[in-house]
């Protein structure tokens, strides 16, 4: 569990430092944390400010995708504009 909450971690912060900020939307893929392969799922949403985005990424063992290891829920917020 605790490996699998670090990749959730990287993956919000992944997403806080993208540029362009993510779409809303769907993602999935995989990531390997200490030798050990997770899969990882995320969703990205709208919020009523259109300033900031909700993401939330899950991750599961590969052998187990239904069964969640970490839940992490976080607020993405937009870059400036250059």
């Amino acid at each position: 569990r605790t490996l699998a909450l670090r990749v959730a971690q990287n993956r919000l912060a992944n997403a806080q430092l993208a540029s362009p900020w993510p779409a809303p939307g769907f993602r999935a893929g995989d990531a390997l944390q200490a030798g050990a392969r997770f899969l990882w799922r995320e969703t990205v949403a709208g919020t009523p400010n259109p300033g900031f985005r909700k993401i939330d990424i899950v991750v599961a063992d590969p052998g187990q995708p239904d069964y969640v290891l970490a839940r992490l829920s976080g607020y993405l917020g937009q870059p400036p504009q250059r």
